[in-house]
């Protein structure tokens, strides 16, 4: 299949989004491409290419030849125009975005299709995407907390009252245990954070349960601590009942994973370097070799 071919979700293709600079060099606005790796917020995807740059750097690639500072003009209503933040990629700065995106996305895998460098590269093993998923969730799961707190204190929350808050959403969806006992059930340290010890499934039916309970608190106005409280233990009771309805695992009887510092360790080590070698390095500067061919990709352990 050729990149032409290979169009995201919605009808809207990358193609139709490359632009080509001044020195001849293709490249792509990461605003243009924004929408179409899945992300609403300017923000959350602003993360991705901050990541994707780090990554450019730790490969040992040039990251001025592939990420470019610059300014997008939009109209106001007013008729006025403002400046956004932007940047120019190359094809190689979109690939370290799509690789360094949410795995979870489908926008993701299409982009990683689309903007792949032709080369000899180390695959990534189920195990290693396996780890991939289970850190981003529990990133966004520790997100979620902070949002849900916020939400809990504008509900009428004290601060005293947090904890038991918070041990009401896992009471109702853990059959009545709340944060130490499900602890002490799996065999956790009482030291360690339970969500640190969360599988992916486990991790993802939280974050559900979180952000659900936050769009109750704010959908029916509540405004008391104890329908604050009242409302996240429904709502756990609610999120366990349906994992009983499709036959899945109760969350109090999945065994623990492993600590989570242990998987970002290992994905440290692992981090596959890839050596951009020839005009391919080159990026938004637009070297070509003496053939016109784009250079080869390399990978260096």
């Amino acid at each position: 299949m050729s990149d032409q071919q290979i169009t995201p979700l919605g009808g809207e293709s990358f193609e139709d989004k490359r632009r080509i600079n001044e020195h001849g060099a293709e490249y792509w606005s990461a605003r243009d491409i924004q929408p179409l790796l899945g992300y609403d917020q300017w923000r959350r995807f602003e993360n991705a290419v901050k990541k994707a740059q780090a990554s450019c750097e730790q490969s040992g690639n040039d990251c001025d030849h592939h990420f470019a500072g610059a300014g997008k003009m939009v109209q106001l209503g007013s008729g006025s125009e403002r400046k956004l933040v932007d940047y120019h990629l190359s094809r190689f700065a979109c690939y370290l975005i799509a690789q360094n995106g949410d795995p979870r996305k489908p926008e993701i895998a299409h982009a990683q299709r689309y903007f792949a460098v032709q080369a000899r590269r180390q695959e990534l093993t189920d195990a290693h995407a396996a780890d991939l998923e289970r850190l981003e969730l529990r990133r966004q799961a520790a997100e979620e907390f902070k949002n849900l707190s916020g939400a809990a204190r504008r509900a009428g929350v004290s601060n005293p009252m947090f904890g038991v808050f918070h041990d009401a959403g896992y009471k109702g969806m853990y059959g009545g245990l709340g944060n130490e006992a499900i602890k002490k059930r799996k065999g956790v340290a009482p030291k360690e954070q339970l969500m640190d010890r969360m599988d992916a499934t486990e991790l993802a039916a939280n974050q559900f349960r979180m952000t659900q309970t936050r769009e109750k608190l704010a959908r029916d106005g509540v405004g008391t601590e104890q329908r604050a409280i009242q409302a996240h233990e429904s709502v756990g009771k609610e999120v366990r009942a349906a994992i009983q309805r499709i036959g899945g695992t109760a969350p109090e009887d999945i065994p623990p994973a492993e600590p989570i510092k242990e998987v970002e360790k290992r994905l440290k080590r692992a981090q596959p370097k890839l050596i951009l070698d020839g005009p391919e390095s080159q990026g938004l500067l637009g070297a070509k070799d003496p053939e016109g061919e784009p250079g080869a990709l390399s990978t260096e352990d």
